[in-house]
């Protein structure tokens, strides 16, 4: 078999079209500015070296670099999306390599932070809350501070301790959940958010499956908690005990915050806890549990209007 490129200068020399052509293209490709200035700072490579690296040249003008001409990562217009071209010589060697662009670390990071928020049940709406979405209501401002608070000493570790928000339906303390989290990952930090009456069905179907021990595990080692509507479920004792209890004991242990929503005050959410659904009061559980989220979070009242009014 004759070598392809013996065949293929057979042809050129044939095909004056694809010779005019390619002596065009060669001229507009050692003509680009970027390109000359490339040669430019090596001037000792050899002309057969450049001759035969103009189809890297020509790639490395065709290509949009460090997204000067991708309007987005999604609308990268480059070969490999998301990569940038890079000319450099080696060993007087020509050669065109990538590396990510500006576009694509961007892309990259903001699906790494997306991860870093998980939750059970938790509405769209909450998973895209932020700091500047708060209605700066005064009747919000305590709860306003608090955050505050807890996220300025972020740069120091975790905090042990969260807030506890409760107040009446639809004063957005949801909705300050969602903003911390989405603030937590500007610093890495995960946080589990759970919308407490299906986090209980959650864990009586995971009975079924086996799971359970896996699933309460893991919440209890998420590095920030977030329980939203607690004392909204009628729980058993069981749940209360073996699975609540368990988690905020090993936070309580480990100094890891639990932030909580709720319609009702500590002192209230202690007579919740206390009823089980036997109909018994068990009070010193109940305030059991209650030292226990005392320990990993601080109370913080909000009494402003109702938002989904």
């Amino acid at each position: 078999m004759k070598p392809v490129q013996s065949t293929l200068k057979k042809w050129m020399e044939k095909n004056e079209n694809f010779q005019e052509n390619y002596v065009k293209i060669r001229n507009e490709v050692l003509q680009d500015p970027e390109i000359k200035e490339f040669l430019s700072l090596h001037p000792d490579l050899p002309k057969q070296e450049i001759e035969k690296s103009l189809i890297k040249f020509y790639e490395y003008k065709t290509q949009s670099k460090q997204c000067d001409h991708c309007a987005s990562f999604g609308a990268c217009k480059n070969m490999l999306q998301g990569y940038s071209p890079i000319l450099r010589v080696e060993n007087n060697e020509i050669h065109l390599s990538y590396e990510k662009c500006h576009s694509r670390i961007m892309f990259e990071k903001e699906q790494q932070q997306h991860k870093l928020i998980e939750s059970l049940y938790m509405p769209r709406e909450i998973l895209e809350a932020t700091m500047d979405g708060i209605d700066r209501d005064p009747n919000r401002g305590k709860a306003i501070i608090e955050m505050g608070h807890f996220l300025s000493e972020l740069k120091n570790g975790i905090p042990s301790k969260g807030i506890y928000f409760y107040g009446p339906f639809g004063v957005g303390k949801t909705y300050f959940l969602g903003a911390i989290a989405n603030e937590l990952k500007k610093y890495n930090i995960s946080s589990m958010l759970i919308y407490m009456p299906e986090f209980v069905r959650e864990i009586k179907s995971s009975i079924k499956d086996d799971s359970i021990n896996e699933k309460i595990d893991y919440f209890k080692k998420a590095d920030v908690l977030m329980l939203d509507d607690i004392g909204a479920e009628t729980q058993s004792a069981w749940f209360r005990d073996e699975v609540l209890g368990t988690i905020l004991q090993y936070r309580m242990m480990e100094r890891l915050p639990v932030f909580f929503t709720s319609n009702y005050s500590m002192e209230q959410l202690e007579e919740q806890l206390a009823k089980s659904t036997r109909g018994d009061i068990e009070t010193v559980k109940a305030g059991r549990i209650m030292e226990r989220i005392k320990q990993v979070s601080q109370e913080v009242p909000i009494f402003a209007d109702n938002r989904r009014n």
